[in-house]
């Protein structure tokens, strides 16, 4: 059965908007027009202010990316690595653009159901297997930095050398700003330091500041290639991930309007530019060629500044870890058992599997690089340009963007980008391991 809608000749799917609705920047919210059903989100009236929306947003960006950043400016150097971050903040700017307006045709607000939409009960497989992964790799990457900050944090404060393994996402962000601060005031305090090696001794005086040299390398490389370059657009794109959390921040949205949320993105993503830039910037000139993957291992143990930035960042990850473990459970839990009523020891039962295995990939992954690359290169491009383009082309109707319209060969350009991105980065990073240059100065 199809719907008749008054102001035009032919019909509209069942549950669809008015399209040149959404295309002048207003979304329904309130009551529907006569003779048509409401969609599910035109009942509910969003009540988060465009501050708060930003706030959300920015949170969702903001991510373990954060510490990789620093290593991915060394290997690329710095105008080559700010021009690629601004590249990756303007797409991922765009895919939003992009998934607004598919939610603006059909009035869905979860990217899972645009999946479906989309390309059937098999898009909402491929996109929840997509979110799970990406989601996996997140949890990872915390649980990576809770191993290797939490031995140093205890060996700080029991005064030994570490030998052993070890709900509010607004303190997350937070933590991330402590630590933009602190590195920015340990690049002026610290000056040139030497190589890691070096900079690991520790002074036995009151200060227990690292011990000083001059370091002939502490020369910022404007432009440079190497074998591990390649990690660098994977780390930033796994740092720009944010497009599942998009529409249900739209839906709460007060006043919704694609344009009001391309604003509310627009916002967000610049305000991370900055944040990463500058995190890159001054953790890059703190220790130039020699910065591993995982920043925080370069600063000295016993600087208790960076002692309480450790504590702040394995308090942000920890706190993560659940928010990131519910839509690995949702998706799963869908694909799993779709039809199944809420079960208490299923619930359970699937959140250990995935910590014990999340855990386990952990214990064996060898670097934090290794996640940030693995993720950049296949969930996170999926999320930002492969699907949302794929949504484009198929949900917006021939009739409003006709195949070989500016905007839909825009959207597959964009789709073949991601394709691109994702074959060369996973070809170079599987030649690395092969050839075992992954391992290159000991990171």
């Amino acid at each position: 059965m199809e719907l008749q809608d008054p102001k035009m000749n032919g019909a509209l799917p069942r549950g669809a908007v008015d399209y040149r609705q959404e295309r002048e920047g207003f979304l329904p919210s309130h009551s529907p027009a006569p003779g048509r059903k409401p969609t599910q989100f035109m009942d509910f009236e969003g009540k988060t202010s465009f501050g708060m929306s930003v706030f959300n947003l920015s949170n969702a960006i903001m991510g373990s990316g954060i510490l990789g950043l620093a290593y991915a400016m060394a290997h690329t150097g710095v105008l080559f690595f700010l021009a690629l971050l601004l590249c990756i903040a303007l797409l991922s700017s765009y895919s939003i653009h992009l998934l607004l307006t598919c939610a603006g045709v059909v009035g869905i607000r979860a990217y899972e159901q645009l999946g479906q939409r989309a390309l059937g009960p098999a898009g909402k497989v491929v996109v929840a297997a997509v979110i799970c992964l990406h989601n996996v790799g997140a949890m990872s990457s915390y649980l990576f930095i809770i191993k290797s900050e939490l031995p140093l944090v205890i060996g700080t404060f029991l005064d030994m050398d570490p030998e052993y393994l070890g709900y509010t996402s607004g303190l997350s962000l937070t933590c991330m700003l402590f630590f933009l601060i602190s590195v920015i005031y340990k690049k002026f305090q610290l000056g040139c330091v030497i190589g890691h090696n070096e900079t690991a001794v520790e002074s036995k005086g009151p200060s227990s500041l690292p011990t000083q040299g001059l370091n002939t390398s502490c020369e910022a490389q404007m432009f440079t290639a190497d074998s591990q370059m390649f990690y660098t657009v994977p780390i930033m794109a796994f740092a720009f991930v944010c497009h599942p959390e998009v529409l249900p921040i739209y839906t709460e949205l007060c006043r919704p309007s694609k344009r009001r949320m391309q604003a509310v993105a627009n916002v967000s993503i610049g305000a991370m530019f900055c944040m990463y830039a500058l995190t890159a910037t001054f953790g890059y000139l703190t220790f130039y060629s020699s910065v591993e993957a995982e920043m925080l291992h370069m600063y000295s143990q016993q600087d208790l500044l960076i002692l309480c930035v450790r504590l702040a960042v394995l308090l942000a990850v920890t706190l993560t870890v659940p928010v990131v473990l519910f839509p690995i459970r949702r998706a799963l839990q869908q694909l799993l058992f779709p039809s199944k009523a809420f079960s208490w020891p299923r619930h359970v039962a699937i959140a250990l599997i995935l910590l014990v295995l999340v855990n386990v990939l952990v214990i064996c992954v060898p670097t934090i690089r290794d996640i940030f690359g693995v993720i950049g290169s296949t969930s996170a491009p999926s999320l930002i340009f492969i699907l949302p383009s794929v949504f484009y082309l198929r949900i917006v109707p021939s009739e409003v963007e006709p195949l070989y319209s500016w905007p839909k060969i825009q959207a597959l350009c964009f789709g073949v980008l991601g394709v691109l991105f994702m074959a060369i980065s996973l070809g170079f990073m599987f030649a690395n391991w092969a050839t075992g240059q992954s391992h290159v100065s000991g990171h």
